[in-house]
């Protein structure tokens, strides 16, 4: 097995949950295409599943319903990972090791939340383990979802020394 991992492990989920949904188009295609190459790398690391799970948006921006639709994809006890412009910009080194870490600490799932257009609720944010931005622009959820996704992938590649991930 790769670095840091033992077949006792429990496997690590990987969940990204957005609020609305991609109907077709590029965007589309390559989040798919990423998640399934995390998929097929993550298994031989100690990951889990990883999933995309596209949550409907509320009517007007509800971000308290949104909120509550991003609470339940993410499973009990898991990790949390908000995505938002205000989070922690950082390495893709750095969000490898924070997974690694919790997959090697026995966690058994790690959600990503992607909010809607009109972002999420304060409370939500308070709940997240872990706020992450992909720098300090503001992204369209469409690509927030392929970035997401690849950087999943990335992290599977860093963890499984694959040269993919080029310092």
């Amino acid at each position: 097995m790769a670095r840091g991992t033992s077949p006792s492990l429990a496997r690590l989920k990987l969940i990204l949950a957005a609020i609305g949904r991609l109907r077709g188009g590029p965007e589309a295609d390559m989040t798919a295409d990423y998640i399934n190459r995390a998929a097929a790398a993550g298994r031989r690391i100690g990951f889990g599943d990883v999933t995309l799970k596209e949550l409907e948006p509320k009517p007007e921006g509800d971000q308290e319903r949104e909120a509550a639709a991003l609470r339940a994809a993410a499973p009990p006890g898991g990790k949390r990972i908000l995505l938002d412009e205000r989070g922690e910009d950082l390495s893709s080194r750095a969000l490898a090791s924070i997974l690694e870490k919790w997959r090697d600490g026995g966690q058994s799932a790690a959600t990503f939340w992607i909010g809607g257009a009109d972002g999420v609720a304060p409370a939500l944010r308070a709940e997240a383990d872990l706020t992450l931005a992909f720098g300090r622009a503001t992204w369209p959820h469409r690509l927030v979802r392929v970035m997401a996704a690849e950087q999943v992938y990335r992290t599977c590649m860093i963890l499984c020394a694959n040269p993919y991930h080029r310092d």
